[in-house]
């Protein structure tokens, strides 16, 4: 099945697309959407234009880059509109994405593409976040945080890299504050770096935080392709 994947560059849009192409899927393009709204609940913001820049070059895989005002409504069509583009330019048949809990998310993909005639795949639908996360980490993936948004989180893990460590801290704070440790409630947003399936891996050289009423950015300012 040839599959474009809806990728956000967080771990778990990646970790989808890693589990699709374990289980034979071919992914021939990805689809990115940048909202023009922070507060989208659909589509991630933070540092969105290196999905483009960097990640998709780094994944070695063809991107259709969109924009979208990121509202209710207007985001379904926007997505529909690029899924009709990777159909008729990858002449896809499904649709991968990393949706783990969120029913308002799945829905309005899976309407979506049922429109279109497209099979969806969601590869960590109920998963327990502890334990996927455990698994992205021990497969290789590198990833760091690049958005906060919750009680517990400061300025200290923007930038952080979400590794073992930084698991049992999240289930410390889980436990304290219920955080969700796969950040499903919007608590964190991350950016992966590198991982099995990426051909280079990506080096950061700058970046700011930014910390605005309890809600934090990591917004990358320079970064290159490296060999791995």
């Amino acid at each position: 099945m040839r599959v474009a994947v809806l990728y956000t560059g967080g771990k778990d849009s990646t970790y989808a697309m890693y589990r699709a192409i374990q289980q034979g899927r071919e992914v021939v393009c990805l689809i990115t959407l940048k909202p023009e709204s922070q507060s989208s609940f659909m589509f991630h913001a933070a540092n969105i234009n290196w999905v483009k820049d960097l990640q998709a070059k780094a994944l070695g895989i063809p991107i259709i880059f969109k924009k979208t005002k990121g509202v209710k409504e207007d985001d379904l069509k926007d997505l529909k509109a690029a899924l009709q583009l990777a159909i008729k330019k990858y002449a896809i048949d499904g649709v991968v994405f990393g949706a783990n809990a969120s029913e308002y998310q799945r829905y309005r993909i899976e309407a979506a593409c049922a429109d279109l005639g497209l099979r969806t795949i969601v590869p960590l639908w109920h998963i327990d976040p502890e334990k996927y996360m455990s698994d992205f980490i021990n497969d290789g993936f590198e990833t760091i945080f690049v958005s906060v948004a919750a009680e517990g989180l400061n300025q200290g893990w923007l930038g952080r890299k979400y590794d073992l460590q930084a698991l049992e801290d999240l289930k410390i704070l889980h436990a304290k504050f219920g955080i969700n440790i796969g950040g499903e409630g919007n608590e964190f947003e991350t950016f992966v770096i590198n991982g099995p399936i990426f051909k280079k891996r990506i080096e950061i050289k700058d970046a700011e935080k930014v910390w605005i009423d309890e809600h934090g950015i990591y917004d990358i300012k320079d970064a290159k392709l490296v060999k791995k």
